[in-house]
């Protein structure tokens, strides 16, 4: 089948996420038929080359067709590829299990599987109540999330969202939270400097306790970087205050990690940043290295404990599943994956590309349309602004990051930036010469669209 025919039938028969789909009659918006991937490369159809800088929805992270994995998925294909996880189980699960909880430093001992992001939140979300109601606190029913936050597509992970282009409109739908101010360092909504702030935006979560605390089950935060909300950097010490207050209040934290876990931020999870443990944590997409859906919601003994009895009337159990609950192909993959960065030495590994980020982003700061520069570990962000002054957005409808992407798709770059954002989320094996070519892509593609001028 040819090129046009293909994209021809791909937007007739698929509704595809997060587009109008009215849109796909412009051809700059066709879909891109990908054939191949190979590193930190994916190849379409034409034989063109970009540079995957989103890591495919920021699951990617040892490159596309890694051999080990492609070997490990092959060898479970060869024993067991499914088997139903209700009263039976599999090695793979089982050693992955052992493996994340002594990554965890045992702080954290049960893990419950799903196979998305916004499952292992669901998870998280009924996970929390229940533990609640067998506490003997069936009154403690509400959630608080920060403002611009994003936990996922499915009603309750929507319901804990702060995004209103994602949201708004199935609020009718959502159950009850309280919404708390969001840490954006360079929007502060305290009006704080960030250099010498003391988290003065915590005033809103704790003052939502002072007066609801007896009704409220826990918060969920994304910890050190609220991606989809334009990839919002803010500082450690944020979370530790944040478990000192849920403390203090006995409410449970909840924390996020679908898009930060498995060493985005430079460690295991982003809350070690912040030397403190949460109550639950979420996890997926780096999880598989991007080869296979698979979350985990790994929580505390002490939630755990709270379901464990003799249950004659099921009073004390969870009752949440999915056909997919600890898939063996994705189990499979995910403990190769753990293998591998743990050979990899994988924290020391990333220093120095951290590091050469930092050095490349140096060279945005004089554009007149750079409003902020930020980066957590492997994550880098640069927000665009019509006036550096008064860090005036660009509207939606200016479509500046659409623009600079399809820029980027020129000189071979996928670059895709989120509302005024560019950024820089790419596989962990990019080399340093790499990141230097990336930021230099994306320096044209940024100044073809808003030029410096003279």
């Amino acid at each position: 089948m040819n090129k046009k025919q293909l994209i021809e039938d791909d937007i007739k028969y698929i509704w595809r996420p997060f587009t109008q789909m009215k849109s796909l009659e412009n051809d700059l918006n066709k879909p891109i038929i990908i054939k191949r991937g190979k590193g930190i490369y994916l190849e379409d159809i034409d034989g063109n080359k970009y540079i995957d800088a989103v890591s495919s929805w920021w699951v990617n992270t040892l490159g596309h067709s890694n051999k080990r994995l492609n070997k490990a998925l092959e060898r479970q294909s060869k024993k067991i590829e499914h088997v139903i996880f209700a009263g039976f189980t599999h090695e793979p699960v089982i050693e992955f299990s052992k493996k994340l909880v002594k990554l965890m430093n045992n702080k954290l001992t049960k893990v419950f599987y799903s196979d998305n992001g916004s499952t292992a939140v669901e998870v998280a979300l009924k996970m929390a109540y229940q533990y609640q109601v067998l506490k003997g606190h069936p009154e403690k029913k509400k959630f608080i999330a920060l403002k611009n936050s994003y936990h996922g597509d499915t009603i309750g992970a929507v319901s804990v969202g702060g995004i209103d282009m994602y949201h708004k409109l199935y609020k009718p739908l959502l159950f009850e939270i309280r919404q708390a101010l969001s840490p954006y360092c360079y929007r502060c909504p305290m009006k704080c400097d960030k250099n010498t702030c003391k988290c003065e935006c915590l005033n809103s979560v704790e003052d939502i306790l002072k007066e609801e605390a007896s009704q409220i089950a826990g918060i969920i935060i994304e910890p050190l970087v609220q991606a989809a909300g334009g990839m919002i950097m803010y500082p450690p010490k944020y979370i530790t205050k944040l478990r000192e207050i849920c403390d203090k209040y006995n409410i449970l934290l909840i924390d996020d990690e679908v898009a930060m876990g498995f060493y985005r931020t430079g460690k295991l999870f982003a809350y070690e940043h912040a030397d403190i443990v949460p109550d639950i944590v979420c996890a997926a997409k780096g999880i598989t290295a991007g080869y296979m859906p698979l979350s985990v919601t790994v929580t505390s003994q002490e939630i755990f404990n709270a379901f464990y009895d003799d249950d004659i009337d099921g009073y004390k159990t969870f009752y949440h599943g999915h056909s997919y609950t600890a898939y063996p192909l994705a189990l499979s993959v995910a403990l190769e994956n753990l293998k591998i960065l743990e050979e990899m030495k994988i924290e020391e590994y990333l220093k120095p590309k951290i590091a050469k980020f930092s050095k490349e982003l140096e060279k945005f700061k004089n554009h007149k349309n750079v409003g902020d520069i930020r980066q957590t570990g492997m994550i880098c962000a640069i927000e665009l602004v019509k006036d550096k002054e008064t860090k005036e957005p660009f509207a939606y409808e200016d479509g500046i990051g659409k623009k600079i992407y399809l820029e980027g798709l020129k000189m071979g770059a996928i670059l895709r930036p989120m509302w005024n954002c560019i950024y820089f989320l790419t596989p962990y094996i990019i080399t340093e010469k790499e990141i230097e070519k990336l930021t230099d892509i994306a320096y044209k593609a940024l100044n073809k669209v808003l030029p410096m001028g003279d």
